[in-house]
């Protein structure tokens, strides 16, 4: 294996242990916070801030596009997918219109099933870390659609169908 190869294998493997670290952070976020408050309070002050971030990703990310760049926004949103798109892996819907997701890997996902998180916490939590999702495409007005994943949703993770505006 070359240097760079090497390289470039240990920063993705940095990068997924980054992401893993993000996802015990929310796991243990939500712990405390649903002690101190309950669990519907701890997942709406999570969903608050998580949301919110994503609005000010969009900011940047997204600043030249517009309510009816659905796939355009799209296409820039899996361009810069962490890894190449590799961590994670998506089936891709396309059409003048909309741009639609099917995402097959989540390394928070993986994390928390590695932590033995149950299923109802479970989908709390993708639910949770879906608010990022929200926050960055509402905030350009496109139409926004999420199922995170649920006990039952089978394998894989989230499922983001993004459209124009003005679309029919």
């Amino acid at each position: 294996m070359t240097e760079h190869a090497a390289r470039a294998e240990r920063l993705a493997a940095e990068l997924d242990a980054a992401f893993r670290n993000r996802a015990d952070l929310y796991r243990l976020m939500l712990d405390e916070l649903a002690a101190e408050f309950g669990d519907q309070k701890a997942e709406e002050i999570m969903v608050r801030a998580i949301e919110k971030r994503g609005r000010e990703v969009a900011e940047v990310a997204f600043a030249g596009f517009g309510p009816n760049d659905a796939r355009a926004i799209g296409e820039a949103f899996l361009a810069v997918s962490p890894d190449g798109g590799r961590m994670y892996p998506t089936d891709v819907e396309r059409s003048d219109s909309h741009i639609a997701f099917k995402v097959k890997r989540c390394p928070l996902k993986d994390a928390w099933t590695e932590a033995g998180v149950g299923d109802e916490r479970l989908a709390t939590l993708c639910r949770i870390a879906g608010a990022f999702d929200r926050g960055l495409f509402e905030a350009m007005g496109i139409r926004f659609e999420n199922v995170t994943w649920t006990p039952g949703h089978g394998p894989g993770c989230c499922h983001i169908c993004l459209t124009d505006r003005d679309a029919g």
